[in-house]
């Protein structure tokens, strides 16, 4: 089992930042494929980023490209996803998943492949 918990979240303008972070416990993250994904209302739960640890890759959707970076802390048994210049549309609940390692590059931005997930947490951005 892991526990994923959130934290972060809030109101920011646009063009600005965020830090959001996702502790794990039950296992250690760098054993494990950790992701977020975002869900705004009325729409499917939508993949952000990912990271694999044990293969030093990161994942992106290309809208978050050059903006938000994924990244771990093995310290704090954690990731951190770093949002910049945040725009009215990244406005939705930010989720954070975890999974056993992955052993295709198109299984990452799949929400059905996580098997944990956090509370989630709201992020929203004024224009």
């Amino acid at each position: 089992q892991v526990q994923l918990v959130e934290s972060g979240g809030g109101l920011v303008q646009a063009g600005g930042s965020l830090s959001l972070s996702c502790a794990a416990s039950g296992r250690t993250v760098s054993r494990i494929v950790m992701g977020w994904f975002r869900q705004a209302p009325g729409k499917e739960r939508e993949f952000v980023a990912a990271i694999n640890w044990s293969g030093g890759s990161t994942y992106y959707t290309d809208s978050v490209k050059g903006r938000f970076t994924i990244s771990g802390n093995s310290a704090r048994n954690a990731v951190t996803l770093q949002m910049n210049s945040l725009k009215p549309e990244d406005t939705a609940v930010y989720y954070c998943g975890a999974s056993p390692p992955f052993y295709s590059d198109s299984a990452y931005p799949k929400p059905g492949n996580y098997h944990y997930w956090g509370q989630g947490t709201q992020v929203t951005v004024s224009s």
